[in-house]
């Protein structure tokens, strides 16, 4: 069994139990249901009473755990280093503050020591490209939260053109996904009396007109799906209750994914081109509909396609709705490849494939051998999206000649080798805020001038850690099944060191993409004093487009942890590092890898990171709002899935006698999303094995821990507290 062998190794040997050592060959599987029917799943699990999220048994649980994890942590002598330097960079005052275009204007969320909660604020563009902006408080929420003598955390505010004056603002209870929904003057600075008032859900909404709302929620008993999502669209006009709304579409209550959702498609002087309504039949696959006068009739268009927004032909004037598909597709015999975007006319959607010919070309862009977009934001006769080549970004600004032979594309100006992020956009005015940056360099800011093609740097932040120590690499992997999979490499200058500490971060899912960024919070604790830090391109992600993500779905899922372990395996011939000093990180679907690696190849590793995990993938779709995700994991349901499932889920996978690493296991009681059960049980089948597991849960923060800084320095400091004991990071 892994020893401990830092300062708080007594301590932290006191905070679980141990057992005695294995051969690491031990292949009984005690907790794999004899049967994998829910009932037999549910017979195979003692720890059931942990998923009662409040439940006074599971609550004395928590607590006890984290009375004596908090203690393990705190009397390492980095805990309070660490937390004050995380603290630092969290509440800085010369960050950059992220810029929204609102009302003429810019807004910014900002949060520091003295506005914990945060406040919402605005000045002008003028002001804000000083570079020291005279602002505006708009929302204050901790005076509100104070005021209400409510928990409340700003999840952003929605405002309706052309005024912008009048906004849903959307607050959450500790930080859950579910919301209040109220409607705010920001010229009187107050709340609406008689206004638009929804109460906590997980709400869809868009503004119809100032006096109008498309509305997606809980109306009542029989109203959501399987995973708690609405799929009931009704439109709610100013002063009405919600049980007088009109109903406009109706999905079902069996459908997937996260929930109908109605967004209204506007140009730069407001008039609404398009309202489209996305039905989601699971986590990837929908029907698309649009409303015209009250009423809903489906789009041609396949069932994996992502609608970006909608603008009108420079020549035509025709409406285009702006798409990728996730799946080929042929439109008029034209072959179109998945990851492509596309421009096609809204009448053409509205007839069937045979009865209307598109003019002009309707391909934007086409994607290549480990090339792809991500973010795409809409203009009125201009696209810009975020080109990755090989996990490296462009911004793309697509100039609409289609009635001259296509889209022509201009680059903004961006550094070599960096990650792009398109920011807030200002359609009337045809600016667009990006940034761009890289493991070893702050995040710049620009201001684009899309029509032009053109940008002007606002602001560069400041480096927040010393980045000459250490240089990036990228490598490749070869998976079991021979297929090639790129990593980046953050390590100290000079020949590898297989002594080096080394956090290994992966996701693997969802079509997500995770290319070069700056973690101020990681450059100062972990790289200053010598770690290094790899991310891992696994499948699963989005970095290569869809192709890459559907490599890895359902019964193909063991690919994304065998990549990972490829990763993992490769650091080490490479002499980059060693198991014994190489720790690795996933959170939410990155949980589903780390305690499947944990569980697989714990050989590869020295410590484990599992923050807000799935743990239990054969009861999963149990525990809200998991049955959202069966297009990606397939539904435990099924005998067939559920055998593939069962084969890699971590919990089931737990064995007695193996030289397991110490994880590290950690969630929040106020996750909606990815529910606080699967860690729960997770660390306690691994003491209840005599394994040694460390758990903390916080109250606060929900699954994105993004409700104080205060909270999420103590959060960094236990982090990378455990990586350093379990790694032999230098004090």
């Amino acid at each position: 069994m892994r020893k401990l062998g830092y300062a708080a190794a007594a301590i932290l040997l006191a905070a679980c139990t141990s057992a005695p050592d294995a051969p690491a060959t031990t292949t009984a599987k005690p907790f794999m249901p004899a049967s994998l029917t829910p009932e037999g799943v549910n017979a195979a699990d003692e720890f059931l009473w942990l998923e009662d999220v409040w439940g006074e048994r599971a609550i004395a649980w928590v607590k006890q755990q984290n009375e004596k994890t908090e203690a393990a942590f705190k009397a390492d002598p980095r805990y309070e280093p660490f937390r004050l330097d995380a603290l630092a960079i969290l509440t800085a005052q010369d960050r950059t503050p992220a810029p929204s275009f609102r009302a003429e204007g810019i807004d910014n969320f900002w949060q520091d020591a003295a506005n914990v909660r945060g406040v919402w604020r605005h000045t002008t563009l003028e002001s804000y490209r000083s570079g020291a902006p005279a602002w505006q408080t708009v929302l204050d929420i901790d005076a509100l939260s104070k005021a209400e003598n409510a928990n409340w955390i700003f999840k952003g505010s929605d405002c309706v053109g052309p005024a912008e004056t009048r906004c849903l603002v959307s607050l959450s209870d500790g930080g859950k996904d579910a919301v209040v929904v109220r409607e705010f003057d920001t010229v009187t600075k107050s709340f609406v009396p008689g206004g638009f008032n929804i109460p906590e859900g997980k709400h869809r909404i868009d503004w119809l007109d100032p006096d109008t709302l498309l509305v997606a929620t809980d109306f009542g008993p029989g109203t959501l799906t399987e995973s708690g999502y609405p799929f009931i669209v009704k439109t709610l006009k100013r002063g009405q209750t919600m049980a007088q709304a009109t109903e406009v579409y109706r999905g079902s209550a069996s459908d997937g994914g996260y929930g109908v959702s109605p967004t209204v498609y506007r140009d730069g002087a407001g008039e609404v081109l398009a309202v489209i309504i996305t039905r989601p039949l699971d986590t990837f696959r929908s029907e698309t509909w649009e409303l015209v006068d009250g009423k809903a009739s489906k789009l041609f268009l396949p069932e994996r396609v992502s609608v970006r927004g909608a603008l009108k032909a420079n020549v035509l004037g025709d409406v285009r709705v702006v798409l990728t598909i996730e799946e080929p597709w042929k439109l008029h015999g034209k072959d179109h490849a998945a990851g492509s975007l596309l421009a096609i006319p809204r009448d053409t959607l509205r007839l069937s494939d045979d009865l209307a010919l598109p003019k002009g070309s309707i391909a934007v862009f086409e994607p290549a051998d480990r090339k792809s977009i991500d973010s795409v934001s809409v203009f009125d006769r201009l696209i810009v999206a975020e080109v990755y080549d090989n996990v490296r970004g462009r911004a793309v600004v697509y100039n609409d000649n289609t009635d001259f032979g296509g889209w022509t594309p201009t680059e903004l100006p961006v550094p070599e080798n960096a990650a792009v992020h398109l920011g807030s956009s200002s359609r009337s005015k045809q600016q667009l805020f990006f940034t761009y940056e890289g493991f070893l360099t702050p995040s710049t800011l620009a201001l684009a001038d899309v029509a032009a093609a053109k940008a002007d740097v606002i602001r560069a932040a400041p480096a927040r850690f010393d980045a000459s120590t250490h240089i990036v690499e990228q490598h490749e992997a070869t998976s079991k099944d021979g297929t090639k999979i790129p990593y980046f490499v953050v390590r100290p200058k000079g020949a590898p060191n297989p002594a080096t500490p080394t956090m290994m971060f992966g996701y693997g899912g969802f079509q997500v993409s995770f290319p070069p960024v700056y973690k101020p919070e990681l450059g100062k604790l972990w790289l200053e004093r010598g770690g290094a830090y790899v991310i891992a391109n696994i499948r699963g992600g989005g970095e290569f487009g869809p192709a890459w993500h559907q490599a890895a779905l359902k019964d193909n899922r063991q690919r994304a942890f065998d990549d990972f372990a490829a990763v993992a395996a490769d650091l080490a011939a490479r002499k980059i590092t060693s198991a014994e000093h190489l720790g690795i990180y996933g959170r939410s679907n990155g949980g589903v890898l780390t305690t499947v690696s944990l569980t697989q190849r714990p050989e590869l590793l020295g410590a484990v990171v599992i923050e807000s995990p799935l743990t239990d993938m054969l009861r999963y779709h149990e525990l809200p709002p998991g049955a959202s995700w069966m297009g990606e994991y397939g539904d435990p349901r099924i005998p067939e899935q559920a055998a593939w499932i069962a084969a890699y889920s971590g919990y089931q996978n737990l064995q007695p006698g193996r030289d397991y690493p110490v994880p590290y296991i950690t969630t929040n009681t106020r996750d909606d999303r990815v529910h606080p059960g699967h860690a729960r049980k997770f660390a306690a089948r691994m003491q209840s094995l005599g394994y040694q597991a460390l758990y903390f849960e916080n109250t606060d923060g929900g699954h994105s821990n993004d409700s104080d800084p205060l909270l999420n320095a103590e959060r960094w400091a236990r982090h990378y507290v455990y990586l350093a004991q379990q790694l032999g990071l230098k004090k």
